[in-house]
């Protein structure tokens, strides 16, 4: 007989998932890593229908549609909302096995109480239905984030952003926090097209000359200061591979120099660059017990067509297949070598490199912190229940799952919270298989414990909150 749609015991399989999820279900979100807006957290606007909410900026969505044959009017382009909705309500029964078939339902559950499956045949009922709860209140930024249990959540930002919205958001009386994250990619990306407007909007915001490889150094120590100033204890980074290339000061000033005078840079170069301006923010973030993250594995923008009308993050981008292996050791190695070393955490992209990563994080832990070095839990093309597994069964084979710091929901939109429900779910049925098949006691103990810290517990203490 077939289970009963998402109910209650919902990708629980086992008696003892169904105990622990009863613990980790209560716990709060500390959400350490998304793409949330701070402008919009601070305006704190209703929106206009399900549409808005849904479908803008949303490429996981845009990508689903794209695959079912949609026109881009009515995925990027400017077709009415109502119509918009539609044609995404009429691509879901084809997205079986996607792990958008089970947020998009839970997120109608927990927010608009909607139990009715969404297709084009219930698309006007539920387009009616959502849209009278959204107008009823209780959908603002803020309102969303406190109904999902929020306590803390790091936004991602540019050292040349001016903050101000944080620090708005700083004074006002929220029942959660809101803490920037310093994500320098451009800064770093001295070979890409956007590092000489970025110098231009970092030397604005300064307010000084940036004339050379010295020079960005201190700016951007004083931009981390500036953000640690606003309960910043997270960074982040995005690479398709770490980099690792030693250089001397003076190649530095001369790379430097030659992106300034808008000289092509080689891969060569452009590694030495990076590998130098990672390990010099690196010991900034030791000094202030921040955490680095590192996000390894994309390939950016592979429409060309589609950027050049949309832009980024359009959905066009896919899993990078370089080795990474080598260049992130000797990177890891070389900060270890002088104590400056942060608290790190690994995302890969593939997860052909899962026991890369999982066997790297014990060359270079100590007792600095609990899993000093992290997993980074399974992410973007992986956030669906076989890459959650695979992630959480590479690191419990290879170092200590129960230190694990969890999930995040990396994303752009208000509505996602519920993915940390079914991490959750799917991280209590792995643990309870091991239970059932007599590879861990069952502890009731020890079980609740493990499905709390994974839940919340490990995060808030490995950031340093308080």
């Amino acid at each position: 007989m077939a289970k009963e749609f998402m109910g209650r015991d919902f990708l629980l399989g086992n008696e003892p998932a169904v105990r622990m999820f009863e613990a980790a279900e209560k716990m709060p979100i500390f959400d350490w890593h998304c793409h949330l807006s701070p402008k919009e957290i601070y305006e704190n606007k209703e929106p206009s229908d399900i549409a808005e909410l849904w479908l803008a900026g949303d490429h996981y969505k845009w990508r689903a549609m794209r695959s079912c044959g949609v026109e881009e009017k009515y995925i990027t382009g400017d077709a009415p909302g109502y119509e918009k909705f539609k044609a995404f309500a009429a691509c879901m029964p084809s997205l079986i096995g996607n792990p958008m078939y089970h947020w998009c339902h839970l997120e109608l559950r927990r927010y608009f109480g909607i139990n009715d499956i969404l297709s084009a045949d219930t698309a006007d009922k539920i387009w009616n239905s959502a849209n009278a709860a959204i107008k009823a209140g209780g959908f603002t930024p803020r309102e969303l984030i406190a109904k999902s249990n929020v306590t803390h959540l790091c936004t991602t930002d540019d050292p040349a952003d001016s903050l101000e919205y944080h620090q708005l958001l700083a004074k006002e009386n929220l029942p959660f926090k809101v803490f920037p994250a310093f994500r320098p990619d451009k800064a770093l990306g001295i070979d890409a097209p956007a590092f000489l407007p970025w110098l231009s909007d970092m030397k604005k915001r300064a307010g000084t000359e940036i004339d050379s490889y010295k020079k960005l150094c201190e700016v951007l120590k004083s931009r981390i200061d500036f953000f640690v100033s606003l309960g910043c204890c997270a960074t982040d980074h995005a690479f398709s591979y770490v980099p690792y290339e030693e250089a001397t000061d003076e190649e530095l000033e001369r790379i430097f120099a030659d992106a300034v005078f808008g000289r092509e840079i080689c891969t060569e170069d452009a590694d030495k660059y990076k590998t130098a301006l990672l390990r010099f923010l690196a010991k900034e973030y030791v000094a202030r017990n921040m955490v680095m993250e590192l996000h390894i594995g994309p390939m950016r923008n592979n429409n060309t067509k589609i950027f050049s009308s949309v832009g980024p993050d359009a959905g066009c981008d896919s899993i990078d297949d370089r080795l990474i292996a080598g260049k992130l050791s000797r990177f890891l190695d070389s900060l270890d070598r002088e104590n400056s070393l942060p608290k790190t955490i690994l995302f890969t992209l593939n997860p052909r490199e899962n026991y890369v990563i999982g066997s790297m994080l014990g060359n270079f832990q100590n007792s600095d912190a609990e899993s000093k070095i992290q997993f980074g839990s399974a992410w973007w093309f992986n956030d669906n229940i076989d890459g959650m597994r695979e992630q959480m069964k590479a690191l419990g084979n290879l170092g200590a799952l129960g230190k694990f710091v969890g999930m995040v929901t990396d994303s752009r939109s208000f509505l996602s919270y519920p993915r940390h429900e079914y991490f959750r779910r799917i991280m209590c049925n792995l643990l309870g298989e091991f239970v059932e098949n007599g590879q861990y006691p069952d502890d009731e103990k020890a079980l609740r414990k493990l499905a709390e810290d994974i839940s919340y517990n490990n995060g808030f203490k490995y950031f340093g909150l308080k």
